[in-house]
């Protein structure tokens, strides 16, 4: 594979694996992309610290679900987390803390997290996850979606105004989220650069 090739435009981190014809071989290979997405998704939930006078603990969901969607582009990031919210919502013990099923305070994140990481696959096709500064625009957008959904069905969920929610839903999340959009900014674009000398 040329080093043209691997870096070319329109292509995610997923696509570098090697070329196969649009056989049932190919499919199985997204299959599995995207069943590891959801793994992934799922075991980083259970990284879960909580927060004092909040139901919404600090969890490594949200960098899971932003590398998914970088890594796999929205069609294969969106499915994941389809996937992800789905068996979750079947009753597999894999949202934050081990709970699972519909609803509960925090579901609306698992809902922005769908959002979240679709749009951010579609920006990594677009480069988005290429250079530092860019892959730091990526993660925020990507963050503030997740944010965008969670914290009004917080705030719906638990009869909290919406500033109550943004104090127990957002505000002590900011410096975790930039912690994990620095660690974006050094993984994303050196997996690339490393791609591009390896093609």
């Amino acid at each position: 594979m040329s080093t043209a090739a691997t870096t070319r435009p329109g292509a995610v981190l997923a696509d570098l694996l090697p070329a196969m014809p649009a056989t049932r071989v190919r499919y199985a290979v997204d299959a599995a992309l995207v069943v590891g997405g959801a793994a992934l998704t799922g075991i980083a939930a259970q990284i879960a610290v909580p927060i004092p006078g909040s139901p919404v603990p600090i969890t490594g969901q949200t960098f899971a679900v932003l590398l998914t969607g970088a890594a796999l582009g929205a069609r294969r990031g969106f499915l994941a987390l389809a996937l992800y919210a789905l068996v979750g919502m079947a009753g597999m013990p894999w949202f934050q803390n081990g709970t699972s099923g519909p609803g509960g305070a925090t579901f609306g994140y698992v809902l922005g997290m769908l959002l979240a990481s679709t749009v951010v696959g579609a920006l990594a096709r677009r480069g988005g996850d290429r250079s530092v500064l860019r892959t730091a625009g990526t993660m925020v957008l990507g963050s503030a979606l997740v944010y965008a959904v969670g914290v009004p069905y917080l705030a719906l969920s638990t009869g909290m105004s919406l500033t109550a929610a943004v104090a127990a839903g957002l505000t002590p999340f900011l410096i975790g989220d930039a912690v994990k959009a620095a660690l974006a900014m050094g993984a994303l674009p050196s997996a690339w650069k490393l791609a591009g000398r390896r093609g």
